[in-house]
């Protein structure tokens, strides 16, 4: 089993703090005209926007994070690997492609869409193949639950875009989702009785 290095904590935890805090900042510069419920965290990063600078920046820590996670999670499958360095890539284009403060942006949405799947994906993807002696994220039964539980996520996001209902309450639970699973995962391989200390 190869090992983790300890500081994957620091990149998979970073993740979901940096991405919280962007967009509670970001929200709170941009006052009540704001609504998180309804509202989507791509209006807070959108040209205009008061927490612009903010959010846009938490889309590329978050991006960063996650490409740092993928490459220290080296008992995970490749393929799982590289679907979280893709969202993070994922998360550098939509901070460079941000929705116009007008409304909607088809590229912007593409890539946040592809960004959705990818995250929602590599959990499944990267399950190891050691059967129960795999640390317990990188098993297939907790790792096709996470899948399932970031693909209905991502789903009733759509279904509240379409009906102009919570999209942004639906859209930072899958998120969260999201950004904390890589944090699961490394703590998983740290904890797992196989892990051995890293040099490096």
């Amino acid at each position: 089993m190869r090992s983790v290095p300890r500081w994957a904590l620091i990149s998979s935890g970073s993740a979901p703090v940096l991405l919280v805090a962007g967009w509670t900042v970001a929200a709170r510069l941009e006052g009540p005209a704001y609504d998180p419920v309804t509202q989507t965290i791509s209006v807070l990063a959108a040209y205009g926007a008061a927490g612009f600078w903010v959010m846009t920046g938490a889309f590329f820590a978050l991006g960063v994070c996650h490409l740092l996670t993928a490459w220290g999670l080296r008992p995970a499958a490749p393929a799982g690997r590289v679907a979280l360095a893709g969202g993070g890539v994922a998360a550098f284009v939509v901070a460079l492609l941000p929705a116009p403060s007008s409304g909607g942006s088809l590229r912007h949405g593409s890539v946040a869409v592809i960004g959705f799947a990818l995250l929602a994906l590599w959990p499944v993807l990267a399950a190891a193949d050691h059967g129960a002696s795999a640390p317990w994220a990188l098993r297939p039964v907790p790792a096709l639950g996470a899948t399932t539980a970031m693909s209905l996520g991502a789903g009733w996001f759509l279904i509240e875009m379409n009906r102009h209902g919570a999209a942004g309450v639906a859209e930072r639970l899958v998120t969260c989702m999201q950004s904390l699973w890589p944090l699961v995962v490394v703590v998983s391989c740290l904890w797992h009785p196989d892990h051995d200390e890293p040099s490096t």
